[in-house]
């Protein structure tokens, strides 16, 4: 059966220090829905750490289809970004962002302690946090007469249906979620009510 749960953050991490020869590394993960959350963290941390010589982070966005960008921000190629993303895949989860923060203590690591640096600061800050798992939804309208109500409704009930939205006139509309999983089901019970008109393209909601 095709996976209809994801796992992510339920809050942003605590704050976590990794330090290694002088340099210090700040680990932080929060949970993201847009890219723009990402900018926002991180306008967020750059005030916060403004002295810091390095901010180089990694997110992944999306259930189905995952985006993913990771960035090194000054340090050698792959030796933050990637080793940060390698443990948000590590840890399973998405719709996440982890930020590491280093201050220079004046002793270069070398590519091979940076990655390692990274990557143990990417464990210990989603090590320290509260990860859960979410279902993925699919989203459906249905439009029928007001006499179909109490039909519809016991549908609604007995599937266990979420309810987004309605408009209750002469002619109703509600905008309906359900776990992906159960889906399939759903639409099958609404079908013997021949004058309920399901609309199932995620566009015309």
């Amino acid at each position: 059966m095709e996976k209809d749960t994801y796992q992510t953050l339920a809050q942003p991490s605590e704050e976590i220090l990794f330090k290694e020869k002088n340099s210090k590394f700040f680990g932080y993960a929060f949970p993201i829905a847009t890219e723009e959350d990402v900018k926002q963290r991180l306008e967020e941390l750059k005030k916060r750490h403004h002295a810091a010589r390095h901010w180089c982070y990694a997110f992944q966005l999306g259930t189905d289809s995952v985006y993913f960008r990771a960035n090194d921000d000054g340090e050698p190629n792959n030796s933050a970004g990637m080793p940060i993303y390698g443990q948000i895949q590590s840890f399973d989860v998405t719709n996440t962002l982890v930020v590491v923060v280093r201050y220079f203590g004046g002793v270069k690591l070398g590519v091979g302690g940076l990655i390692s640096a990274y990557k143990t600061a990417a464990q210990m800050a989603l090590e320290n946090s509260d990860i859960e798992e979410r279902t993925i939804d699919t989203f459906f309208k249905i439009q029928f007469e007001y006499k179909d109500m109490n039909k519809v409704m016991r549908v609604i009930k007995e599937k266990n249906l979420n309810l987004i939205s309605q408009k209750m006139e002469m002619n109703c509309e509600i905008v309906l979620s359900i776990r992906k999983g159960a889906y399939q089901n759903a639409l099958e019970a609404f079908e013997p009510l021949y004058e309920v008109r399901l609309i199932t393209a995620e566009e015309d909601l």
